[in-house]
């Protein structure tokens, strides 16, 4: 290793570190990727006589357990008896006691969505009036604080141990046969494998809490552990473990019996063995990912989970690949350097896995935005348009990469090497034990140890001609920057695989914005508006939902929700509601709620004088400087 080599070893380290750590930062407290489209009583409510139960509508299925949706009354206590049950389709149903006094009533649940990730939320409704309520920190906390950042360091490793692993068995036997007798290669495979077995264990371990709980106390719990193994995320993690176990034997035979054989015929035959039983188990653990996450569930499944497996072979082909090519140029003896023709293959390998790539990848964009504007609307489209930036940066490191190797030969170690005059260490080992006396132990000793002084020489004379190699230079820093990249990559989509897709958070947006109705139940007559706002500042956006009961002329009464985009109450500094009847030129009438919890504002007797069609204009003030108002016409009186 020349003296340039440890310390960019040390910044790709440091690289991956800074990643990682950005990537757990960045991590929001829960990625919900079903999301709450609809629920009876709906949000903001005031109904007139008190439920039988309280369903809610989510955008795909979701698995629930005993206590996954709680109704709380205004003190804080539980009013729901027995656990819900699915009512149709997507709605599931919690029944209520009987008797309900008036007053606010919150409504909690906490689910897993089909793609495995906890979805967690909360709202109010009333009954007869509101009132003020205890309930405060009504979002549970699953799939966040210490438990969530380590479930995604624990996904990232995972992910970077199977790209190594079966990247770098695919560059030994597809490009680089000899180097599956150089060790540096070999811990690298192992290390994978290692890292891969680990993080399952420990995703299978943190699973339950991860879910449920969000406490690293209930890592632990073997009651968790029973009901996570019951779970689709449960049994593919499993079903990892045991592949893995098939994957230990692969690596055995390809560091052991495959390097041993010197036979042609028998090689050969070991390396198409080896080729296939390496691709089926390659296979069966990207599907271990397809089967519960993204890929499973949404639209066309059955298409979406085969190009998720392509899709991540295809990385892993690439990058582990890159990765193993950056191990054997800086860590490879000086005796068995890397060859041009294994490069070359390698280049080839790698062309192919970037076509794999933006095919696979094109469906996948599509199936999980739907749209153009979801590309800039929404954060699974910026993550999205951040790794098609690093792939078209890799891809034009990868170009030079591709000219280097054109360029690369090995005449200049072969030139160095006739140069030397030298004869192997092992002759050159037998020389000096000739030279001395035989029967004499310490001469005996004095000849080993010079001729291992010539021969770590004669290595180290070797390894400066070969990197003497302007080509094999240029090689070297350009594949050493593609792996910088691809850490930044890794980590990208790791987080895209714990983001709501872009089409599913449209259509949450859509269906909560949506007037449908207007809101209204025949039992109440109240009339609820809502509408989606953006003040354009940070953490700016989010829909703000405004009741009135009974919406007739005379005296009403106002309620106004506000929540961020995800469904959670945003108690933002100020909120200004204004109703203006333009055709007879009245108002604007301003009103100016009082805040009574958190997201939530309400007025009494707000008087509208004459029937007619209504607009209802709502500012939100979300910081010191931000502030949009937005409007809906309704039709009162």
């Amino acid at each position: 290793m020349n003296r340039t080599t440890a310390p960019r070893l040390r910044t790709l380290l440091l690289l991956l570190l800074a990643v990682t750590g950005a990537l757990l930062a960045g991590a929001s407290p829960a990625s919900a990727h079903a999301a709450l489209t609809g629920s009876d009583p709906a949000q903001g409510v005031v109904a007139r006589t008190a439920p039988s139960q309280v369903s809610l509508t989510f955008s795909e299925k979701v698995a629930m357990s005993d206590d996954s949706v709680r109704v709380l009354d205004p003190r804080g206590k539980p009013v729901q008896t027995g656990s819900p049950v699915g009512v149709s389709g997507t709605t599931y149903a919690v029944k209520l006691k009987s008797g309900l006094a008036k007053g606010t009533y919150t409504v909690t649940y906490q689910v897993v969505s089909a793609d495995s990730h906890p979805v967690a939320g909360a709202y109010t409704f009333s009954v007869g009036a509101p009132s003020r309520t205890v309930v405060t920190g009504t979002a549970p906390a699953a799939g966040g604080g210490v438990v969530g950042g380590l479930y995604a360091f624990g996904r990232y490793v995972s992910y970077a141990g199977f790209i190594v692993l079966a990247g770098g068995a695919a560059f030994v036997l597809a490009c680089w046969q000899r180097g599956a007798g150089v060790r540096a290669v070999q811990r690298l495979v192992v290390g994978g494998w290692i890292a891969l077995t680990a993080a399952t264990l420990w995703l299978l371990l943190l699973r339950g809490s991860y879910t449920t709980t969000g406490t690293f106390a209930d890592v632990f719990d073997l009651d968790l552990l029973g009901q996570v193994l019951q779970t689709k995320t449960g049994a593919a993690l499993v079903s990892r473990l045991l592949l893995l176990a098939a994957a230990a034997l692969f690596v055995a035979v390809l560091f052991g019996t495959y390097t041993r054989r010197e036979d042609a015929t028998e090689k050969r035959d070991l390396t198409f063995g080896l080729a296939v039983g390496g691709v089926v188990v390659a296979a069966g653990l990207a599907t271990s990912w397809a089967m519960a996450e993204h890929a499973s569930t949404g639209l066309q499944p059955g298409l979406a989970m085969p190009v998720d497996v392509v899709h991540l072979l295809a990385v892993a082909a690439w990058l582990g690949g890159l990765t193993a090519l950056l191990t054997a140029l800086y860590r490879a003896p000086a005796e068995q350097p890397v060859e041009a023709a294994a490069v070359r293959r390698f280049s080839r390998l790698a062309f192919g896995s970037v076509l794999a790539l933006v095919a696979t990848g094109a469906y996948q964009s599509w199936r999980q935005l739907g749209s153009w504007s979801a590309f800039t609307e929404t954060r699974y489209g910026q993550l999205l348009l951040a790794k098609i930036a690093l792939v078209a940066v890799l891809v034009g490191i990868a170009g030079l990469s591709r000219r280097w190797t054109g360029r690369l030969t090995d005449r200049s170690t072969d030139a160095g090497r006739a140069r030397t005059g030298r004869v192997p260490a092992a002759t050159t080992t037998g020389g000096g034990g000739a030279g001395g006396d035989a029967g004499d132990p310490g001469d005996a000793r004095r000849a080993a140890q010079l001729a291992r002084q010539r021969a770590a020489v004669d290595a180290a004379r070797q390894k400066r001609l070969r990197d003497a190699d302007e080509n094999r230079f240029g090689l070297r820093r350009s594949v050493l920057a593609e792996a910088g990249v691809a850490l930044v990559l890794l980590a990208v989509t790791t987080a895209l695989t714990q983001t709501e897709p872009g089409r599913t958070e449209q259509e949450a947006e859509a269906a909560a914005s949506s007037p449908a109705g207007s809101g209204t139940t025949a039992a109440s007559g109240a009339l609820t508006l809502d509408m989606p706002f953006d003040t354009g500042g940070i953490d700016g956006k989010g829909v703000v939902r405004v009741g009135l009961d009974p919406a007739r002329v005379g005296g009403n009464e106002m309620h106004v929700y506000v929540q961020r985009p995800n469904g959670r109450a945003f108690d933002v500094p100020e909120v200004k509601v204004s109703f203006t009847l333009e055709a007879q030129k009245i108002g604007p009438l301003p009103v100016n709620p009082d805040h009574i919890t958190t997201g939530h504002w309400s007025a009494n007797g707000v008087q509208l004088p004459v029937a007619g069609d209504w607009k209802i204009a709502v500012t939100v003030r979300t910081s010191d400087i931000d502030q949009a108002t937005v409007s809906k016409n309704a039709q009162i009186g």
